[in-house]
């Protein structure tokens, strides 16, 4: 498992489909997520530091969570199957640990709620992330270059069938 940031939320440029992107730790490999509407807007709205007058369904959810005494301590994005992205998120309750399945995009708008770490498996990264060469990456650069895929890209090209 590599440690990700989340590099930032685009659409892509045929469908409109919202992707977050994430990126390695070290190195600068990039990992592209498609995901819907509803959690882009859970995870933008988190990192913006936006606020609803009434909690939405991943601010309710880590409510509840800590009411239980829970806390998330880790999402890691575990496979990619037939072009379907597949999480685990880590909840740590009464001295123990316990694993749920997840969709990427939920575990990730949780993950910015409880500051817990987001995590790619290898084969993940292996499969599908974008690798920039250059050791210094240039944001603006990034952002071009990504761009770019976007307008070529289609899910279907993350499929691992020959």
């Amino acid at each position: 498992m590599q440690e990700m940031v989340i590099y930032g939320v685009s659409f892509d440029m045929v469908g409109k489909q919202p992707i977050v992107l994430l990126k390695t730790q070290e190195g600068n490999k990039f990992l592209p997520i498609w995901i819907g509407h509803p959690e882009a807007a859970a995870i933008l709205m988190r990192l913006q530091g936006a606020s609803t007058p009434r909690p939405m369904t991943h601010d309710l959810f880590t409510d509840m969570l800590s009411q239980l005494d829970a806390k998330v301590i880790r999402i890691a994005v575990t496979e990619l199957r037939e072009n379907t992205f597949y999480a685990q998120i880590t909840i740590s309750i009464n001295g123990s640990e316990i694993e749920v399945d997840s969709r990427p995009s939920d575990a990730i708008a949780l993950a910015v709620r409880a500051d817990a770490p987001i995590y790619a498996a290898e084969s993940v990264i292996e499969e599908s992330a974008i690798e920039f060469e250059h050791e210094d990456v240039n944001e603006e650069e990034v952002v071009e270059e990504f761009k770019k895929f976007l307008d070529e890209v289609k899910p279907e090209d993350f499929s691992t069938e020959s």
